[in-house]
């Protein structure tokens, strides 16, 4: 049982931007691409940081409203600064936050949820760039159809880590929820399915209805 890896899920041919190109050069990057955003690199072609939507239009924002219906909050010094950049190395978020291509999928969504960004950079072993991964591309693993993650489950998760007979427990995935039906040895192993169960790449939800044949908790004794 493996999650899938950055490198199996990113995009490989990543728009980038160089660290001196102008602010309508950025405008007309991202609208050619189809993008919302694009790393900054360096001569090494190494992400500095990255430029979006969001840091192009705090130059916009700056602006005076000529109509006065819209309050204008006192921006942070950091603010000011990029609303009067005009560089990819002005305007960009830095540093960039980075993922490496062998990660797998939850420790790339945790460093997303951590820093609340919606894509990484990916980069090698000498921190030059080698693809992006977004929040999209991480949902993708929700598209695996039923039957893989069935046969996942069964093979991999019940028969290969927890020894299990395939008589003894029933998977049943219907849009990637999962239900389990059948018997355990002890009640302690219960919690231990579901759990992997979870785990698997595409798994939506897990129902358990599993019962026991000892109840290792309390001592030998039946099972409901």
């Amino acid at each position: 049982m493996h999650h899938r890896t950055v490198a199996e899920l990113m995009t490989r041919q990543v728009v980038r931007a160089r660290r001196d190109l102008p602010f309508k050069e950025i405008v007309k990057l991202l609208a050619e691409n189809d993008v919302t955003a694009v790393p900054v690199v360096d001569e090494q072609d190494r992400p500095m940081g990255v430029v979006s939507e969001g840091d192009l239009l705090r130059k916009s924002a700056d602006q005076a409203d000529p109509s006065g219906r819209t309050a204008i909050p006192h921006p942070e010094a950091w603010e000011r600064a990029k609303a009067e950049g005009v560089r990819a190395e002005e305007l960009m978020s830095a540093p960039a936050v980075c993922a490496r291509p062998e990660w797998n999928v939850v420790e790339a969504a945790r460093l997303m949820e951590v820093h609340g960004i919606k894509r990484l950079p990916v980069v090698d072993e000498t921190d030059k760039l080698r693809g992006i991964v977004s929040r999209g591309d991480l949902l993708r693993i929700f598209l695996r159809r039923d039957d893989a993650i069935r046969e996942e489950i069964t093979r991999e998760v019940l028969q290969q880590t927890l020894g299990l007979a395939p008589s003894e427990v029933s998977v049943d995935v219907r849009e990637g929820q999962v239900t389990l039906d059948g018997s355990v040895e002890f009640r302690s192993l219960v919690p231990v399915v579901e759990r992997l169960c979870r785990s698997v790449d595409g798994v939506v939800s897990v129902s358990t209805h599993l019962r026991y044949r000892t109840d290792d908790a309390e001592g030998p004794g039946a099972g409901p």
